[in-house]
């Protein structure tokens, strides 16, 4: 197999796979100390990035980006490109992906979502899927944020979009997608009822995304965010205003379970 140099630490497999390769004298006790020495954190002055945090939880520390400036969000990914992660950042603006891709071509830009993903290796797709459901074509930058953090996580996703309540009959011709999923996502402005009606269908976990769309009375998804958890749909769960990235993110933990 000849000579190791070096061993990325991004999991509990890979501390095993260097406390191996130093067992069996393919790595030098004081190379592996220079790959463990940021294990922890790195501190950039303006952030310390958590290098340990896909060790505890099962996933990379994300970056995100609104109200950092594009030198602080090029220079966390300068340096997290050094760890051989997958990486998402969260609420990129058009000069911010701009910047990095000067420093990483690979990188792809979902300028709906505002997000961008650096793909350093394949994540096997899991078998199940996670399906995410939205009321209105509006609703599209929070279904496509949810959508990219789902997929850098190693999940199958389906999206299945503008279906919400004033045309209920659209639903019913996707139900049997729907429930075919582990996790049901559901991503809805307004008055946010599209969550309870989806509730009443299905035998999976709903989590549901109020989102800022809507008329002043709407108070910029505070009106969905409040029928939501006051659904009567016992399997219903809500995340933030416009957070699909949160939905995602648990949606990828309940997949994978």
């Amino acid at each position: 197999m000849g000579i190791l140099t070096k061993i990325e630490i991004m999991n509990k497999e890979d501390i095993k796979n260097l406390l191996k390769a130093v067992k069996d004298n393919k790595i030098p006790i004081d190379e592996a100390m220079k790959t463990i020495e940021d294990l922890p954190f790195k501190d950039l002055g303006f952030a310390k990035i958590d290098n340990h945090r896909e060790i505890r939880v099962g996933y990379p520390e994300v970056i995100y980006c609104a109200g950092k400036t594009i030198e602080q969000v090029k220079s966390i990914i300068e340096f997290m490109l050094t760890k051989e992660n997958n990486i998402l950042a969260t609420r990129v603006t058009e000069d911010m992906y701009k910047a990095v891709r000067e420093i990483c071509k690979e990188v792809s830009y979902n300028k709906l979502a505002r997000t961008m993903t650096i793909k350093k290796r394949e994540e096997k797709l899991t078998d199940s899927y996670i399906v995410i459901v939205s009321a209105g074509t509006s609703d599209l930058p929070v279904v496509e944020e949810a959508a990219e953090t789902a997929m850098i996580f190693g999940n199958r996703v389906e999206k299945i979009v503008d279906v919400g309540v004033a045309g209920i009959h659209r639903l019913f011709s996707k139900l049997d997608i729907i429930r075919g999923a582990k996790v049901v996502i559901v991503v809805a402005g307004m008055e946010g009822a599209l969550a309870s009606v989806v509730g009443g269908l299905v035998d999976k976990p709903v989590i549901a995304v109020p989102t800022s769309i809507g008329y002043g009375a709407n108070f910029k998804g505070l009106s969905a965010l409040l029928s939501m958890l006051n659904s009567c749909a016992s399997g219903v769960t809500v995340v933030n205003i416009d957070n699909g990235f949160g939905a995602a993110y648990n949606a990828s933990i309940i997949n994978k379970l």
